[in-house]
């Protein structure tokens, strides 16, 4: 992969914010119209679904980064933005990760996502 200066690094966090405002508007549409398992189980089925399309364009337009590595980057943005936007500011609670459902899965199925992703784009590419 390429050697990452500022602007590689502001474009794959773009990307990083693309899917975790994706994820943010899913959770905060479905407590607006259905009740909150319900918007947790679409959360959790949409989550990776976002990741892909995310992840899927940045590896076709710039792919800067490994798999490994956007997938990380892409994981470790949204637990910050997480812990240190939407936890204190917006849900005055920790309480969210206490949730496999609503948290942890979800986290888990967005790094697979990008990861596998990554892998199948760079695997055709060397074809």
């Amino acid at each position: 992969m390429e050697k990452l200066n500022l602007k590689k690094v502001i474009t794959l966090l773009a990307h990083a914010f693309v899917l975790w405002v994706l994820c943010g508007a899913t959770i905060a549409i479905g407590r607006a119209i259905t009740t909150m398992e319900l918007t947790l189980i679409i959360h959790a089925i949409g989550a990776p679904i976002f990741a892909f399309l995310v992840s899927l364009y940045y590896y076709k337009k710039f792919n800067f980064t490994t798999p490994m590595q956007t997938a990380v980057v892409f994981l470790l943005f949204i637990i910050v933005m997480d812990a240190g936007l939407v936890a204190p500011v917006f849900e005055k609670s920790f309480e969210m990760f206490k949730s496999l459902l609503g948290t942890w899965i979800p986290f888990g199925l967005i790094f697979l996502s990008t990861y596998i992703t990554g892998l199948i784009v760079n695997k055709r590419r060397n074809v």
